[in-house]
């Protein structure tokens, strides 16, 4: 028996089984393309096995194909849907009753990660379909917990914490991007300014989570009276920095209301 079968093994499939296997999870994984699935297998100790095989014998059914395929992959599975089963979904756009019903009233969970789980620093939010018990929803996030940290929330607001958490990654690696070229060009070899970007947004979110301060504050607490940071600030400022993010992640939200129509 696994505790957990994926259906679909993409980068956000793949980021999630990585962190179920460093959990120690038993895991069966499915995937129309077979060296995907076998290059995962032997990364994470997962088995692959035919689609009826991980039906037969999950607890948990994770599915990781797209959103456009969510419910023809729904109706596929219906007929082998188990009792306790538990369905968890990852699709943006595709609200937990239209699965609940492909799959006549099955338990769902539905998630939203992001692509640091694959290295225990996800931030994954979730909420739970009308026939999810709450206890299958515990035992589901202890399986999943070396993935990073998890967060509940209604599922009308599913789609704005993905836009920040889950397509955050993106806009974060331009930044960083962004940042080891500024250093590049003011004459950093570019193996040191990508250091440097690196371990100064991995440290700052540690701060932020650990000091627990306000973000405008820790941009005050660096500025000093006509520095060199408040310069920065305000050629960023100038530039529409955060007026261009707020409209990245309003872009993205409006995105994942559309998909899976």
């Amino acid at each position: 028996m696994f505790d957990l079968g994926f259906i679909g093994c993409g980068n956000m499939g793949g980021a999630l089984v990585r962190a179920a296997a460093r959990g120690g999870a038993r895991i069966a994984l499915h995937d129309i393309d077979e060296e995907k699935v076998n290059a995962l297998c032997a990364q994470t100790g997962a088995m692959a096995v035919s689609l009826e095989f991980l039906m037969q014998e999950s607890r948990y059914v994770v599915l990781g194909v797209k959103p456009h395929q969510v419910m023809d992959m729904c109706a596929q599975l219906q007929p082998m849907v188990r009792p306790g089963q538990v369905f968890v979904s990852m699709a943006a756009g595709v609200d937990v009753g239209r699965i609940e019903t492909a799959l006549k009233e099955a338990a769902v969970i539905r998630i939203m990660p992001n692509t640091p789980c694959a290295v225990g620093a996800g931030m994954i939010t979730y909420c739970l379909g009308a026939h999810c018990p709450r206890v299958a929803a515990e035992e589901f996030l202890r399986l999943m917990a070396a993935a990073g940290a998890f967060d509940e929330i209604a599922e009308h607001l599913i789609d704005a914490a993905s836009a920040v958490a889950g397509c955050g990654p993106a806009f974060a690696a331009m930044f960083m991007e962004a940042l080891a070229d500024g250093g590049v060009q003011c004459g950093l070899p570019r193996k040191k300014a990508l250091q440097y970007a690196q371990q100064m947004l991995l440290g700052t979110a540690k701060l932020a989570i650990e000091g627990g301060e306000h973000p405008g504050q820790m941009k005050d607490n660096v500025c000093s009276p006509g520095g060199s940071t408040i310069a920065g600030v305000a050629k960023l400022e100038e530039k529409g920095f955060r007026g261009a993010v707020m409209q990245a992640v309003c872009a993205a939200d409006a995105r994942n209301k559309e998909l899976g129509k």
